[in-house]
């Protein structure tokens, strides 16, 4: 199970705790905001899964960058409409079918998969 916690001392910034490691997300513009956080979910394990892909090509040592891009919609629920990936591939060629193969692979992300499937989310008070 994936788990974290987040905790706020009554300013913009959370403190987000996740295995034995802590990162900070702040409301006001002075670091990575929550969308941030979200888009650099997403381009990270698109990541991970290029690199998977990769690994049993001649381009495993391959360098690669990724844009993640988003607008939230005028229309309420305030949500983002459309997510846009680019993928930089820099020296790697591929030929169109494996481009279609490639990615397809690298759809099975399950960031990706989670926000195409659109996943109920629960929101409770606990007791303390």
């Amino acid at each position: 199970m994936y788990k974290v916690e987040i905790i706020n001392d009554g300013n913009s910034l959370f403190k987000i705790i996740s295995k034995n490691y802590e990162f900070t997300i702040d409301t006001m513009g002075k670091g990575v905001s929550p969308p941030d956080a979200l888009l650099a979910s997403l381009g990270s394990c698109v990541g991970v899964y290029i690199r998977k892909y990769l690994a049993n090509t001649e381009f495993k040592d391959s360098k690669f960058s990724i844009s993640v891009a988003a607008e939230f919609g005028s229309e309420k629920p305030v949500c983002f409409r459309a997510i846009d990936i680019g993928l930089d591939l820099k020296d790697i060629k591929l030929d169109e079918r494996r481009k279609e193969a490639f990615i397809s692979f690298i759809k099975n992300c399950p960031i990706h998969n989670t926000l195409k499937n659109n996943p109920s989310i629960e929101i409770k008070i606990t007791p303390k």
